[in-house]
């Protein structure tokens, strides 16, 4: 009997001690468990990047351009459902990939894009913009990343699709975009008839092929962009042309004053050699929406 006793009692705490694993098993497996959750978390918020904010009209072609979708490497706009693309959305993309950040594009009207970095809304002003000495003024500037020259787009078959001196355009309706130094050369052409400057380039294709002027000042991207988008149109290259200053053909990263990015952004353009630039512009061209596509 007592054996038997003791044979009973043995099998007891045998079950017990069996329940008493598991249980702790369960126990620690739960905590395994969470750890790894919060490894998984705090992996990814190390590896989640700084974002680099960056302006642009995305209407200015082929510099940039708001287009449906994500085709030939366009970005997503910021809050939009549309993206933006263009020879500036490619160096922005360089650019960023150097800082080691996350691209974002936010549209903006070009005479808004000084005061939004300034107020740090965004980290750059990558538009085609010309770093001139007014700008200057209020604004820290990269090293050039591309230079054109200055152009005029007229209606092809007109009276001024021949002409090559500024000086054939006398008497010419002639408009640029406002805030540019576009508007005030063509005040180096005498008698001409001035226009009101217009915001974009689709507002003066519109104006252009509508009649209400007879050509635009741009550089020459856009009149290639121009003739490539409508048959209708013309780029005039001069051979007796506007006087500029080197620093208005150019174009440059705009930033705020005393920016840290300003040097980084250097550093990264160095590494981007003449011939990528050329051939990053004349894909921009092919790319770029014909006319009505663009906003």
């Amino acid at each position: 009997m007592k054996k038997k006793l003791a044979l009973v009692v043995a099998l007891v705490l045998s079950a017990m001690l069996v329940v008493t694993g598991c249980s702790g098993g369960n126990n620690n497996s739960g905590g395994d468990s969470q750890g790894s959750q919060q490894e998984t978390q705090q992996g990814t918020e190390e590896t989640k990047k700084e974002l680099f904010r960056v302006g642009m009209e995305a209407g200015y072609a082929p510099f940039n351009w708001t287009q449906k979708d994500d085709s030939n490497g366009a970005v997503k706009i910021d809050g939009s459902s549309e993206y933006a693309g263009g020879y500036d959305v490619e160096i922005a993309k360089r650019i960023a990939e150097g800082l080691d950040r996350e691209l974002v594009i936010v549209k903006t009207d070009w005479k808004g894009l000084p005061p939004a970095v300034m107020s740090g809304k965004i980290d750059a002003i990558i538009a085609g913009m010309s770093p001139t000495a007014e700008r200057m003024e209020t604004l820290d500037f990269s090293d050039i990343y591309y230079t054109s020259d200055l152009v005029m787009v007229v209606k092809k078959g007109g009276p001024y699709e021949n002409a090559t001196s500024i000086q054939d355009f006398a008497g010419a309706k002639i408009t640029a975009q406002q805030n540019t130094f576009h508007y005030s050369v063509i005040d180096q052409i005498d008698g001409v008839n001035k226009q009101t400057a217009m915001n974009n380039f689709p507002a003066m294709r519109v104006a252009l092929e509508s009649g209400v002027i007879d050509g635009y000042v741009s550089e020459r991207p856009e009149g290639v962009s121009a003739e490539a988008a409508n048959k209708a149109f013309k780029m005039v290259e001069f051979t007796d042309g506007f006087e500029t200053n080197p620093e208005d053909t150019a174009i440059a990263v705009g930033l705020n004053k005393g920016s840290e990015l300003t040097e980084k952004i250097n550093e990264i353009l160095k590494t981007i050699p003449e011939d990528e630039r050329l051939r990053i512009m004349d894909e921009a061209i092919k790319n770029q929406p014909v006319t009505g596509d663009e906003e």
